[in-house]
Parts: C-alpha cells; structure tokens; sequence
C-alpha cells in the first residue's frame, strides 16, 4: 500500500483502502428511534436480531439507546440513556463474534457501554457535544467514529455542503488529536441528515455531500456513511414510511461506496452487502 492509504482499527477490524467495504449494523433499544424496525427492546430478541446480522455480513455492531435524529423530539436523560445501552451492550458482548459500538454522544453512557464490552464510540456530535467523551475515548484505547452533527455544521457555515462538512469534521479529527486519540482509532462520518441549516433545502445537502463524498478523503480517515432509511430519501422518493425506503438506502449505499466509502452504516445488513460488494466490483 502507498503512503497514502487510508486505514483505521475499530474494536479489532481494520477498515479502508483495498479491503472490502465493511458494514456496520444497527440496533436500537431506544423505542423513540425513527424506524420501529430496527428497535429491539427484548434481550432475546435483540440477540437474535444481532445473530442475523452477524450472519449476513455485519463486522460490527452499532447499539443505540437514544434517538439522535434532528428532526424528533426524543430527548432523554443520561442515567436512562446509560442504563439502556449498558444493559444492551451486556446481553451482546459474550455472545457476539464481531465488536460493538456503542452509538451515543455523553460521556456517562459510553462510559458504561465501554465498561460492558463495547470497543468503538459513534459520536454524532464529533466529539462537540459532550467533551468528555473524547478524553473517556483516549484513556480506554477505544476507537471511534466522528459525524457531523446540525451544530458543527451550523458553526463551519459556507453554502457549499461538502465543504461545510469538511470544515466541521477537521475541527472534530483535531479534537481528537487534541485528546490523543491515535488517528489510525479513528473514521469520519459526513453526518447525512443532519445537515439542517443552510440556503439550500437540508434534503439537497445531504445529496450533495454523497455525490461529491470522495472530497473528504482530504482529511485522511476512511470515512463511514450512514444513509439507511433516512428522511432525504423520503422526500425524494415521496415515501413518508421509513419502512418503504429500503430501494432507495441501496441506491445512496452505491454511490456512496463509488465515492469512497470505507464503512457503511444499514439497518438491513444483508440487502446492503448485496448492493456494497456490486458497488465495489464496478468501483474496481
């Protein structure tokens, strides 16, 4: 590989130029999430949800506990947010064969899914939301994804998307430089959906950033693109259900692995391998 390849290490799995497009699953025991189909509030049946997902294809495990869509009024407290994905994170971690990542942006409960057998942190914020969060991320060794969230873009400003995007997740790769958090620990995410402020309308944003996603690579991480069911592809394919947008995630999926994608985040894992490995074979 060239001085330029672009690799990170999450919970163990090595992710970016000239390996396969890894796939990140996603579970949720929040009841307030988006989509009813990825919550999964029993144990057992977050477990089998998680053994299908492993089966299909998954390297890794992303657990939610609170709903981080922009759009809803979900707001918990962190005691709650904490209890839920510790308990998740427990019931997952000696029965999965591949790492989880716990997906919140306070610090008391990555703590605890740390202390229950998680080994990344997906911060949507980018490590804005809670400081504590990346100095927590540092001192365990843990890897980390970093997105950009509604306020970081808000502060990059620019009506350029990609840009605005650029902007905000330099800021967040030099906070965790700052907390010395080793870059190799870490992966980018462009934040689709959460791209709410702006002169254009929030739904062309995000289009925007995943037609020109390979502009990111700037940076020097892989990156991780999350389109699975979100809100764009409801406006655009006029499909108000989450439940109905499935044709539509595998389309964004493909362009975003034609641009670069290193991981990408699905609540439907082995529809989205099917569409990642045809990506790939027309991106070689």
């Amino acid at each position: 590989m060239s001085a330029e390849t672009l690799r990170a290490i999450l919970g163990g799995v090595t992710v970016g130029d000239g390996l396969p497009v890894a796939i990140i699953g996603v579970l949720n025991v929040s009841p307030e999430s988006f989509y009813a189909g990825s919550v999964h509030p029993d144990p057992d049946d977050l477990l089998r949800a998680a053994d299908d997902m492993v089966a299909a294809g998954a390297a890794i495990l992303d657990v939610g506990a609170r709903s981080t869509a922009p759009y809803l009024p979900t707001e918990i407290s962190e005691a709650e947010e904490a209890d839920r994905l510790a308990a998740a994170i427990r019931r997952l971690a000696d029965k999965c064969a591949v790492p989880l990542s716990a997906d919140t942006s306070r610090a008391a409960p990555a703590r605890a899914a740390l202390d229950a057998g998680a080994a990344i942190v997906n911060d949507v914020t980018g490590f804005h939301g809670d400081p504590a969060v990346a100095a927590l991320v540092a001192a365990r060794g843990a890897g980390v994804i970093l997105a950009t969230d509604a306020a970081a873009a808000t502060r990059a400003g620019g009506a350029d998307p990609i840009e605005t995007v650029l902007r905000a997740l330099a800021e967040s790769l030099a906070e965790a430089r700052h907390a010395g958090v080793p870059d190799e620990r870490v992966v980018l995410d462009p934040g689709i959906g959460f791209l709410r402020a702006g002169p254009r309308p929030w739904y062309e944003r995000d289009v925007a950033v995943i037609a020109r996603l390979d502009r990111l690579r700037a940076l020097g991480r892989p990156l991780c693109v999350g389109v699975s069911r979100k809100s764009f592809i409801g406006v655009l394919t006029g499909h108000a259900e989450p439940a109905k947008r499935l044709a539509g995630s595998l389309a964004a999926t493909t362009v975003a692995v034609l641009r670069g994608a290193a991981l990408i985040r699905a609540h439907d894992v082995a529809e989205t391998r099917d569409a990642v490995r045809l990506s790939e074979a027309l991106r070689a």
